[in-house]
């Protein structure tokens, strides 16, 4: 078409009489709906924009929006650095508002997949594909803006449900039940068409970062564990069933090394992922890796880029790291630091701060002292307050990181065995009935030590429900999950204060109203779009 609009203007300007009116012209674009998509090659292409949309936020802004919001990871500033307009201690405080970035940005992220699916969904339907090619592709593009919904579902309760491309008028807010409906009949729909984990190796590196079976089974576990919150109504063994559909496809087992599932070069041969967002050099987004390190560290680790000072853990949520011999506690770099030897373990050559303090070990404590002088700051002293915090090493930075981007290859689960374990133990504990897999009746405290058998950790001898979350923070840290996990046990309202130096008092308060479990509708979309309506509180 670009050519026919050259030759035309040549025409016009060369023989000024004339005009272009003769549109009746073979096409000379290789891709037209006759030709497009009908290989495995063409519906990769095609379908790439809804990978490539799902990995550009999930690791930053969705997951700050999940963990951010929670005892789990903070980011405080540090004499005036990283604090970038009080949008991270809002999230700590609970008092984001409608023009939040992250409350805009993610909304324009679920909701620009959603949109790629439909839009790819009118393409398939289009093209001159086998109905058996069209059916197995748009199985696998609903199974994507099923769970592009979950996370807008969960994030914001009361949203659109758009399924039409071009998107016709201005779509208004359903109710989150109908929403949740919608998502369920969606998953099961497809569940038929969709392929299952495989023993074999090269067909899972092909369907890695792709929904299965499995994903389906994961997704509709947790919206049937989350049942309550989201409807009203609890649906607890459903979720046992899902969780038990996981189990029964024995190519998902838990893997030797607890650290391998998060290192740079995890991906289709970690047993245990059931769906992961994949990420490498090449692949941007997952910088959350390098806001959570020490930066007088990257030497020692071998790192020659300039990683962050800045995120931790809260004190409170680092006191369950507390069990002997488990693997889990060494995701967090904590107290006196020594250099790596490697192997995932560490050698005895301590770690020092650079001139002038070039004889004192490097030495990172869990508290988090406020100086009272700005908001939700520490300070900014080398050997005290920069080295507040516990960092996390859970995602290790890949060696292969470099100063222009600082991009990491790690790939975050989104679902995986152990938590598909975690959500069966806790439906049983809420009131279902156990199972049996595999001759093993699935009781609450076999499931949990199964977790703590690959941590090296010291068994348990009985489980309650506070001990269930503790685990679930001890095995799912920083996955993004401890939001979800928070409201449903109706503690994302608990305030975690953190001490003031000097006596003083916190002029910053958690807002504890329960309207918070939901983040507001964004400014900019009510603007546009009188059909929506805004969530109470806001």
């Amino acid at each position: 078409m670009k050519k026919i609009f050259i030759l035309c203007a040549a025409i016009v300007v060369t023989i000024g009489t004339f005009s272009c009116t003769k549109l009746n012209v073979p096409v000379e674009s290789q891709y037209v709906k006759s030709n497009f998509p009908v290989t495995d090659a063409d519906y990769t292409a095609l379908l790439g924009t809804i990978y490539s949309n799902l990995s550009s936020n999930y690791a930053v802004p969705y997951w700050r929006m999940q963990d951010m919001s929670t005892d789990e990871a903070i980011l405080p500033a540090r004499d005036g650095n990283f604090d970038d307009g009080g949008q991270y201690r809002q999230l700590h405080y609970h008092t984001w508002t409608f023009d939040h970035p992250n409350v805009i940005g993610v909304w324009q992220w679920g909701f620009g997949g959603i949109n790629s699916c439909n839009r790819i969904i009118s393409v398939i339907n289009a093209s001159s594909s086998t109905a058996a090619k069209k059916a197995s592709s748009i199985a696998e593009v609903k199974a994507m803006r099923a769970l592009y919904l979950y996370f807008m579902m969960d994030l914001y309760g009361n949203v659109p449900i758009i399924t039409d491309f071009p998107v016709s008028g201005q779509p208004a807010t359903q109710p989150r039940a109908k929403v949740y409906a919608f998502i369920e009949s969606e998953l099961k729909a497809v569940l038929p068409l969709l392929p299952a984990k495989s023993s074999n190796a090269t067909v899972n590196v092909s369907q890695y970062g792709r929904p299965t079976k499995g994903m389906v089974f994961a997704l509709l576990a947790k919206m049937y564990l989350n049942s309550g919150v989201y409807t009203g109504t609890n649906r607890y063994q459903e979720t046992v069933t899902m969780c038990d559909s996981v189990q029964a496809n024995t190519n998902y087992y838990l893997d030797t090394k607890y650290r391998d599932i998060f290192l740079p070069t995890n991906g289709p041969q970690i047993n245990e992922t059931i769906f992961a967002v994949p990420y490498d050099q090449q692949i941007p987004g997952n910088q959350f890796t390098r806001f959570g390190f020490f930066y007088y560290l990257a030497q020692a680790y071998g790192f020659n880029v300039g990683l962050s000072i800045a995120m931790s853990t809260t004190p409170e949520f680092y006191n369950r790291f507390n069990i002997p011999g488990d693997d889990r506690s060494k995701t967090w770099l904590a107290g006196p630091q020594f250099y790596p030897d490697g192997n995932g373990g560490f050698t005895n050559q301590p770690v020092y701060y650079p001139a002038p303090n070039a004889t004192k070990q490097i030495n990172l404590i869990p508290t988090l002292t406020l100086t009272g002088l700005k908001p939700m700051d520490l300070g900014n002293d080398i050997l005290t307050s920069q080295s507040e915090g516990v960092r996390s090493i859970k995602y290790y930075p890949d060696v292969n990181i470099i100063q222009a981007t600082r991009l990491n290859s790690n790939d975050v689960p989104v679902f995986r065995l152990a938590d598909v374990l975690l959500m069966k133990a806790e439906a049983i504990l809420r009131g279902a009935t156990p199972t049996v897999i595999n001759g093993e009746t699935q009781l609450p405290l076999t499931l949990v030590n199964k977790l703590r058998t690959r941590a090296h950790a010291q068994a348990a001898a009985s489980i309650d429900l506070d001990g269930l979350l503790d685990e679930r923070a001890r095995e799912l840290s920083w996955e993004a999950w401890r939001r979800n996990d928070l409201i449903r046990f109706g503690l994302f309202e608990k305030e975690y204060p953190l001490p003031v130096a000097g006596g003083k008092t916190d002029d910053l308060k958690m807002n504890t109203d329960p309207t918070r479990r939901l983040y507001p509708i964004p400014s900019t979309e009510l603007k546009t779009n009188p059909n929506l309506v805004q969530n109470p509180g806001y």
